[in-house]
């Protein structure tokens, strides 16, 4: 792949100051901005939108159409589904026992769903997956798993309601009714996520 073009040779957009290193995979129409690091086995899909100071380690994977916003680091282990939001600072790991001087560490990996959104300075402790279109409140610490459509905030983040497709909230309860239509969109809440 050579900076500029994506997969297939359609344009990609590079910011000058970003560094994409050769072996990264950079899917068609992708932006990369400001100061961004694409490391060689990074997987980005089509579409996607990597802002300022953003850095995406060899073995992560962005999905499609996904939005990271500036200061996010997704390393190693980190699995981003098509149309993830991740907003500005938040945090992946990707190990559960760090030390700076151990020479072997294992990467524990964490899967974000499709359509889920991720607060700003919200952090993601390894090995907690979240599922599809959940949202992550700003300022959040997961520390469990995060079931699809499930709107979690705090520290530790704990389940305070449920979230549309759109990303409305659609009941503060512990689960709403499978018919309920949102307020928003007007169409059911909960949608087949195929």
């Amino acid at each position: 792949m050579v900076a500029g073009e994506g997969t297939t040779g359609v344009a990609v957009h590079v910011h000058p100051t970003a560094i994409v290193e050769p072996g990264a995979s950079i899917g068609d129409g992708s932006r990369i901005w400001h100061h961004a690091h694409v490391r060689a086995g990074a997987r980005i899909g089509a579409a996607c939108n990597l802002g300022k100071n953003v850095f995406v380690d060899a073995g992560a994977v962005v999905g499609d159409r996904v939005k990271i916003q500036n200061n996010v680091s997704v390393y190693s282990g980190v699995e981003l589904g098509d149309d993830v939001f991740v907003g500005p600072s938040a945090v992946f790991t990707n190990d559960l026992a760090p030390r700076a001087f151990s020479t072997g560490w294992s990467v524990v990996a964490t899967r974000i769903g499709r359509g889920a959104s991720i607060g700003a300075n919200a952090t993601i402790v390894c090995g907690n997956d979240v599922g599809a279109f959940a949202t992550v409140g700003a300022g959040s610490v997961v520390t469990a798993e995060v079931v699809d459509h499930r709107l979690v905030y705090g520290n530790p983040a704990r389940p305070r309601g449920w979230v549309c497709t759109c990303g409305a909230v659609v009941g503060r309860e512990d689960e709403p009714a499978a018919a309920t239509l949102c307020d928003t969109c007007g169409l059911p809440w909960r949608r087949a996520l195929d």
